[in-house]
């Protein structure tokens, strides 16, 4: 893998993020934090978990930013809050993909995990795969969770987003 390989899943999850918020948002709150028997339990402790997460690797990446304990954590009860981070959350990450090397790619990490004491020394490249691939399987969650709640969702597929990326000459 290359850099441009995480530049372009950097832009994809933003992409994804952005059309899933959008159809989220015709949602009430009530029907967002509805426990849909997921495994952070609703659309809107699924989205805080992802932005968590995020958080937590981008930490341990640059030792830079805000991190949590729990991965459970739903640090934004607000969807607009919850919405106006994500967006930022985004932003950070496609900056830092961008400033990578393959040099970097290749280089390691020591982070500790949240639910080991023990510190892991990793190679970046791996773990950013699994950054990106985390991300997506609960936004593939929350997909499931807008079935339910009657709300046709968008289709995330990379594809999609490589053929609207191309038609726009990008």
């Amino acid at each position: 893998m290359h850099q441009s390989y995480f530049q372009m899943f950097a832009a994809y999850n933003e992409w994804a993020n952005t059309l899933l918020y959008d159809a989220c948002e015709p949602l009430s709150d009530e029907a967002r934090k509805k426990d849909r028997n997921s495994f952070f339990g609703s659309i809107h402790n699924t989205l805080n978990h992802l932005i968590v997460g995020d958080r937590v690797w981008m930490q341990r990446f640059t030792a830079s930013g805000k991190t949590y304990q729990k991965l459970d954590q739903a640090p934004f009860e607000d969807w607009a809050a919850l919405r106006a981070e994500r967006n930022a959350e985004d932003a950070r990450i496609i900056s830092y993909v961008g400033a990578l090397d393959d040099a970097t790619l290749q280089g390691t990490f020591i982070y500790t995990p949240i639910t080991t004491p023990e510190t892991v020394e990793q190679v970046l490249e791996p773990a950013l795969a699994h950054f990106f691939n985390h991300q997506t399987h609960h936004r593939g969650q929350v997909h499931c969770m807008l079935n339910q709640a009657g709300i046709s969702p968008p289709a995330l597929d990379i594809l999609y987003y490589q053929h609207e990326m191309a038609a726009k000459g990008a």
